[in-house]
């Protein structure tokens, strides 16, 4: 495993953080002993930043994450957690969620703080109901040691909030899509000669970017490089050949993605891409963009909808149908997924009522009804009823 030093404090924190948005699951719920067995292997072997968040798995994330810890790997590692900042209607508030994370957590303290998922108004407002007063008390009496912020908005942001506060780290997206989007490079930079770590999320773009295999086209791409990497290589040692990145966030769910991530960290050094190898990484964004229609990574902020929509599903599946070429298994597993099969409950696109409810939580900024009307009209014509037929067919006998 590979360190990197956070500048203000001399932390050495591993260049691989294990990220517990998307645990492994079992029956729609966490998988506690595998998930449990990823985050402590992954400790084992070298990892010592351990993030999560209030609303991740429904609120159970941070709990199994305490749990997990136990028997001294709570010592081993730096553990980070976050502010619901989009639920503090009170500074009284911010005390109250703080001191609630230290108990399902259980721990006396947390290492890294964010305020999360920040952009300009969200900032305004938690700053007018004094967070940073918050920061500053929490910090003095060691409920938290330090305090930084997740980021999904405009970069003009990103920087005022940068210079509003004494942050010792913040957390942006930043993988070789959205080198241009929300803070982007241009932002890695700034708040690196602020002298902030910075954490990456989305690193592998909610998995899109280490899916295998690939879309014909970035496959053919790779293909081309003079020594063969996985998918997930590219993607991560893009990330961690930049020197500003502190810590790289893995959403790890699985015994296989932890071997080949923690391989991955043991060797991807600061500026180690060669120049033709950055040029393939390049072009591969490049043809990404071009055959994508939808950038959501699966984070769920948008779940759940009033319609009992599966969001990221459908969108999942609207890429697979555009991007891999995989044009009739994704129409048939629209139908299994959004037809109630499964669930007792429809969840077609065209349910969508426009209240905009997934508007206000949407960290990518994604026009979700407009993208969902797009879902509808490509999945939900010519054929419908003979797929849920068949659909039908297969669960019923």
């Amino acid at each position: 495993m590979l360190y990197r030093k956070v500048p203000k404090t001399g932390d050495e924190l591993s260049i691989l953080g294990f990220g517990c948005m998307r645990l492994a699951q079992k029956d729609g719920r966490i998988d506690e002993e595998r998930a449990t067995g990823q985050i402590r292997y992954a400790i084992d072997h070298g990892v010592n930043y351990i993030d999560t968040a209030w609303p991740y798995h429904g609120g159970e994330s941070e709990p199994l994450v305490g749990r997990a810890l136990a028997g001294g790997y709570r010592e081993r590692v730096k553990l980070a957690t976050k502010l619901p900042a989009w639920m503090v209607k009170s500074r009284a508030d911010m005390d109250r969620f703080l001191d609630a994370q230290l108990r399902k957590l259980a721990t006396s303290r947390i290492d890294y703080y964010l305020v999360h998922s920040l952009n300009g108004g969200t900032w305004d407002r938690v700053a007018a109901l004094a967070v940073t007063e918050f920061l500053d008390r929490a910090r003095s009496d060691g409920r938290i040691v330090n305090a930084g912020f997740s980021f999904h908005g405009l970069r003009e942001d990103f920087k005022r909030i940068v210079d509003a506060y004494a942050w010792t780290f913040c957390q942006i997206q930043y993988n070789y899509l959205d080198e241009d989007h929300q803070a982007g490079t241009e932002g890695l930079k700034y708040a690196a000669s602020k002298g902030m770590a910075v954490i990456a999320m989305e690193p592998l773009r909610g998995g899109t970017l280490a899916v295998s295999p690939q879309p014909p086209a970035i496959d053919a791409i790779w293909r081309e490089a003079e020594r063969r990497r996985s998918p997930a290589e590219w993607a991560l040692r893009w990330v961690w050949d930049h020197p500003e990145v502190t810590v790289a966030l893995s959403g790890m769910n699985d015994e296989a993605q932890v071997e080949e991530n923690l391989a991955i960290a043991s060797g991807a050094g600061p500026e180690s891409l060669t120049i033709e190898e950055a040029g393939l990484v390049a072009r591969a964004a490049r043809k990404y963009r071009e055959i994508m229609k939808v950038g959501c990574t699966g984070c769920g902020y948008c779940q759940p909808c009033p319609s009992g929509i599966d969001i990221p599903g459908c969108f999942d599946l609207f890429n697979a149908f555009h991007t891999f070429g995989r044009k009739q298994e994704a129409l048939f597993l629209y139908v299994v997924r959004a037809g109630g099969f499964l669930s007792g409950h429809p969840a077609y696109a065209s349910l969508c009522a426009h209240c905009l409810e997934c508007l206000e939580k949407c960290p990518q900024e994604l026009q979700i009804p407009d993208l969902l009307e797009q879902v509808a009209s490509e999945f939900e014509g010519e054929g419908l009823r003979e797929r849920e037929a068949m659909a039908r067919r297969f669960f019923q006998g």
